[in-house]
């Protein structure tokens, strides 16, 4: 990235809309990296918690198949159950978490790419680079609702619109996007 002393503040001769666009895609960048490391310590210690209760949870069911019948045991089993409900609810939320966290790695990667397009007037005005990062973005996903989504958008669609198109791939029967339980 080319670095001038020139901004916004205090341009001179040598200021330019572009390298204040590239300070603000990457400031873009950085934050949202920045965001999902703090966050990540924490999914750790989480995951690993939930791991251990799980394992825990595993032990006790064993343990009470060795309990003769009483409605100590019934009420045991009662509180197993919900307690691994919700262990199970918690790890799809997780699942989640982790979807996003790709999305967002993906955005700053996307965001990094396009910093050095708008950099770079070698790059800026040249159609077959741009289409390179297009088809890179592109190829960058994993499930066939961002694919659609990505296509809506430069089909020259809304943001409303192809958030629509993908959640109609997502609501109907050939969507593939679901979590996988494990």
């Amino acid at each position: 990235m080319n670095i001038s002393n020139s901004n916004s503040r205090q341009p001179d001769l040598d200021w330019s809309q572009v390298r204040e666009t590239v300070k603000l895609l990457t400031l873009s960048a950085t934050q949202v990296q920045s965001s999902m490391r703090e966050g990540e310590q924490s999914v750790t210690t989480l995951t690993e918690s939930f791991t251990s209760m799980v394992d825990n949870l595993s032990e006790i069911n064993k343990a009470l198949a060795d309990i003769e019948d009483s409605p100590a045991k019934e009420k045991i089993l009662q509180h197993y159950r919900l307690t691994n409900e919700k262990v199970q609810s918690s790890i799809i939320a997780f699942q989640f978490y982790d979807r996003m966290q790709q999305c967002l790695q993906h955005v700053t990667e996307n965001l990094s790419g396009l910093s050095e397009i708008v950099d770079s007037p070698q790059l800026l005005y040249n159609p077959m680079e741009w289409g390179k990062l297009q088809d890179k973005i592109r190829d960058g996903y994993t499930m066939e609702s961002e694919k659609i989504m990505f296509d809506a958008i430069l089909q020259g669609k809304t943001v409303e619109q192809a958030m629509q198109l993908a959640a109609e791939h997502v609501n109907s029967d050939e969507g593939d996007d679901d979590i996988e339980l494990f």
